[in-house]
């Protein structure tokens, strides 16, 4: 990729900046503790039970996955595209991509159990699971950044960053395809089984992912003192929009299979009417969606405002990762129809009914441990290596 960018390593000396580092640390040491009293204490102590045997931290641990692979946005549009503008960004948005990955998986193995037999997985395979497939995935992804990142670094291999860079194109589509065929592919959750949740995952990874990698160029150039480029900015935005529509279409297909491909209106009446009616109608379509959607609007009809840039950007992980709960959490947390067209008069196994699903402080203090050893990492990555543009200061020493 040749580029006239000059890379500097980022070494800012701004309080919030440090404020930011401890909070990261004391997040981790928090997440820690909690992952540890669920090892020692066994899954009692969470919301989780025998129904909902992936709980919050699965939510966390998903949402991070995903929004690594949407991550890549930035660096895909700048080395297989061609956009110019979306250059500068492009070695943030592979280094951001691993660290949130990295973060995923470590949320992953800590909620799944026994992380001190994880050798196992990489040594026992069964081919028949997609949970063996998505192993492969998501080293290959990291692997796949490493060289990413080296090439864009080494002016030798310059030019074969758009083939690294189409290799890793494909990819995260195969890989977030594969996340959401997890869920969509369990017969046994009425709720989610379809094939679509594959190309829904796609679609939400790159709504979460774009959302990031903004906030924290923003974040990034507040601390360098200096302004995000209006082009950029612009950027961002269009291609924000997009997503958000293509994903509130996937969103109206989804239920429309549901109701007349399948005759089933069990699953668009517990979305919408059920116990999950308030996450999914005023977080997820209200403010993860049309509200992002009215100011990404606004802003390209009058560019400028960071602060309604950051709102927007903040409103569509929130509606994201909400999304997500809807689909891990509630499509354990009801009873799953054994046999369509009957009434289930007496079961012993909590067919008709069982506690709501409520997480628990542990289950928060280990998902949020993940979202802080992401975003350490990176902050410790860009401390390393050149990958900040680097920028003259600007008059205007804060946000505006």
């Amino acid at each position: 990729m040749n580029s006239t960018v000059r890379y500097i390593a980022f070494k800012p000396r701004n309080v919030s900046y440090y404020c930011v580092i401890l909070l990261c640390l004391l997040t981790m040491i928090s997440g820690g503790y909690c992952a540890y009293m669920m090892e020692v204490s066994g899954h009692i102590i969470t919301g989780m039970n025998n129904h909902v045997a992936w709980g919050l931290p699965h939510v966390f641990a998903v949402g991070l996955i995903v929004t690594a692979s949407g991550v890549l946005n930035g660096a895909t549009c700048a080395s297989v595209l061609g956009m110019e503008v979306y250059k500068p960004v492009a070695r943030l948005s592979v280094v951001l991509a691993s660290s949130t990955l990295l973060g995923g998986l470590t949320v992953l193995v800590l909620d799944l159990g026994r992380p001190d037999r994880l050798l196992l997985a990489f040594t026992h395979h069964n081919f028949g699971s997609i949970f063996t497939w998505n192993i492969f995935l998501y080293t290959g992804l990291l692997l796949i950044c490493v060289v990413y990142l080296w090439m864009m670094m080494e002016k030798r291999f310059n030019r074969q960053v758009t083939t690294i860079g189409l290799a890793a194109l494909v990819w995260r589509i195969v890989l977030t395809s594969g996340t959401g065929a997890i869920f969509g592919l369990l017969t046994g959750k009425n709720i989610i089984d379809t094939a679509l949740m594959a190309m829904l995952f796609v679609v939400l990874s790159l709504v979460l992912g774009t959302a990031a990698l903004v906030l924290v160029t923003i974040l990034l150039k507040h601390w360098q003192s200096t302004q995000v480029d209006d082009e950029l900015q612009k950027a961002f935005n269009r291609m924000q929009l997009l997503f958000l529509l293509v994903l509130g279409i996937f969103s109206i297909v989804y239920h429309l299979i549901n109701v007349y491909a399948r005759q089933d209106l069990y699953v668009p009446l517990f979305t919408l009417t059920g116990g999950l009616t308030t996450m999914f109608s005023v977080v997820y379509v209200l403010t993860g969606l049309l509200v992002p959607l009215g100011i990404t609007l606004y802003l390209l009809k009058k560019p400028g405002g960071i602060y309604k840039q950051i709102a927007s950007s903040i409103m569509s992980l929130t509606g994201g990762f909400l999304l997500l709960y809807i689909v891990i959490i509630g499509s354990q947390n009801q009873a799953k129809i054994l046999f369509p067209g009957k009434t289930v008069l007496a079961s012993r196994f909590g067919d008709g009914g069982f506690p709501a699903y409520v997480p628990s402080v542990w289950e928060w203090g280990v998902g949020l441990g993940g979202v802080a050893f992401s975003f350490f990492i990176f902050l410790l990555l860009i401390r390393v290596f050149a990958l900040i543009p680097e920028s003259q200061p600007s008059t205007v020493s804060k946000l505006i």
